[in-house]
């Protein structure tokens, strides 16, 4: 499931950039004095009494402003207000109460989402001053007191946050629901593959870039088994996302990539590899899913008996961070080989999820070492205990070694060869985590 949101939002210059810092434990708003410094969405993963929420920071909100970029923020924060879970109303308390806080506060009343009500600038410590109580006549509940800058109440503040948070239905979750998340840039094929997997035009498709915003569920049931296949805005760079909505569709992108087991990364058989599509393919492996490359349009490509050879073995190059992803070309138009590609959905998502015994492992560990000797530096070897697989999706293994330093990243490389040649882990990757043990203790 994806996480849910929670939108920071007020009139400019309130200390929103600040508090989102704060509250993420990053610095990746910038933070100004000047009003109007945070113009597009910020979102952020933040996390709270084990609650994981999606944190975003919007522009300041300028209701009657006529000026361009005002009204641009606005139309920003417009969309995050939509489609928060939550939202946290922050005002300021060295300017009181103004007339741009009411008009906020109305619109975010009618939204008929939970709000939260943030007093900023409660720099002193104990109880607020006398004009704290002011901000109860905006009529959204009881205030609370906090320092963006010194972190003072930020803790009651998430308290509040985390009680609103939808809960995960888990009884709604269907183990057996394979969730299949089809990316790629926009325009190569995307919403055609789904609608010819669905049976209907379920997607809208056209030739211009970005007609698919919001990211759609398709279920799908058949020999190989039962998919979700949520077809997804395409992601383009960042210089050339322009449309205050297709800004929010990347971020619904992300969201699918997170809450699918497998990702469909597509590309145009027509146009090939490009540095985009190697960007679109770490959102996945940073996230862990299983992947398939996914060649489209083949239909179109004129052939004889050696292109799609020296097609893979381009691809092999281009994708050289993710060899383990197997390639699959196919035809959205005429349905070339979708079958072969469920089937392959389905292998690599039990792949995914596969578990190894600490027995087998080492057996494959004393093989590796006895083939290819740990590393030394100064007369010093690199010695690895034992390891085990510690969880799945992705398939993470932890090694005990008496320096970690020694564990070199070759050593870790031919490592993995050796676990994908020993147990397959086709399409998925795999995360090493390095534990040192001195003299046999921990």
């Amino acid at each position: 499931m994806s996480k849910p949101v929670v939108a920071v939002v007020g009139r400019p210059n309130v200390g929103k950039s600040t508090l989102f810092n704060k509250l993420t434990g990053k610095r990746l708003s910038i933070v100004d004095d000047t009003p109007g410094v945070t113009r597009d969405r910020i979102y952020a993963d933040c996390e709270w009494l084990s609650h994981t929420f999606l944190l975003v920071d919007t522009g300041g909100i300028e209701p009657d402003s006529d000026d361009i970029i005002l009204s641009s923020m606005r139309m920003q924060t417009q969309i995050a207000i939509d489609t928060a879970d939550v939202i946290v109303l922050v005002t300021d308390l060295t300017c009181g109460v103004i007339a741009t806080d009411y008009e906020v506060a109305s619109m975010l009343q009618k939204s008929g989402k939970p709000v939260i009500l943030c007093v900023n600038k409660c720099d002193s410590i104990g109880s607020p001053p006398p004009e704290f109580y002011e901000f109860y006549n905006l009529g959204i509940g009881e205030p609370f007191a906090v320092s963006s800058v010194h972190g003072h109440g930020t803790g009651d503040l998430l308290d509040e946050i985390v009680k609103y948070l939808p809960e995960s239905d888990n009884a709604e979750a269907d183990e057996e629901i394979i969730n299949v998340a089809v990316i790629g840039k926009p325009n190569v094929g995307k919403s055609s593959l789904v609608n010819k997997i669905s049976g209907e035009n379920r997607a809208i498709v056209s030739d211009i870039a970005g007609t698919t915003r919001d990211s759609t569920d398709t279920l799908v049931e058949n020999s190989f088994g039962k998919f979700n296949i949520i077809d997804t805005a395409g992601i383009r760079r960042k210089s050339r996302v322009n449309d205050a909505i297709e800004k929010f569709s990347i971020i619904r992108a992300r969201m699918a990539i997170e809450r699918a087991n497998v990702c469909v990364i597509m590309i145009d058989a027509n146009e090939g590899f490009s540095e985009q599509d190697s960007k679109i393919a770490g959102i996945a492996i940073e996230q862990g899913k299983a992947c398939i490359i996914a060649v489209n349009k083949w239909d179109a490509v004129e052939k004889d008996g050696s292109t799609m050879k020296q097609f893979r073995s381009k691809l092999a190059v281009d994708f050289s961070f993710m060899s383990y992803a197997p390639v699959v070309f196919v035809s959205a138009k005429t349905g070339q080989r979708i079958d072969l590609l469920f089937e392959m959905i389905a292998h690599v998502h039990s792949q995914n999820s596969m578990r190894i015994s600490t027995g087998r492992l080492n057996e494959m560990l004393s093989e590796a070492t006895a083939r290819v000797q740990p590393p030394t530096d100064k007369g010093k070897r690199l010695k690895i205990y034992y390891m085990t697989q510690a969880s799945t999706r992705p398939p993470s293994f932890v090694f005990f070694v008496n320096d970690s330093q020694l564990f070199h990243f070759s050593y870790q490389r031919y490592l993995e060869n050796r676990i994908r040649e020993v147990f397959g882990l086709d399409g998925t990757p795999v995360r090493f985590i390095i534990r040192e043990r001195r003299d046999g203790k921990k």
